[in-house]
């Protein structure tokens, strides 16, 4: 009987011991594919504020909306952008 209770507490040990190590070594390769986290962009470059009515300023606006689109600028900046074009 003592020897039938040593080899079960052996073998939940291992087993015990061998789940944690698949579990260990499942953590680290999700950690692994885990994306990385892109450094932040710089902020885009301040954009002089033209007369209102000429064609620069349309050129303007559309490149900040282009740059929207492209995810390059936020709804927070392209607001700011646009408003310091305005100049509002």
């Amino acid at each position: 009987m003592a020897r039938t209770a040593v080899i079960t507490k052996t073998a939940t040990t291992v087993a015990g011991n061998s789940q944690r190590r698949q579990m260990a070594q499942a953590q680290e390769a999700a950690a692994a594919q885990a994306p990385v986290a892109a450094p932040a962009a710089p902020p885009p470059p301040p954009v002089a504020a033209a007369p209102a009515g000429t064609d620069d300023l349309i050129d303007q606006l559309g490149k900040l909306a282009d740059l929207k689109a492209a995810g390059v600028l936020d709804d927070a900046e392209f607001a700011a952008a646009k408003a310091r074009l305005l100049g509002t």
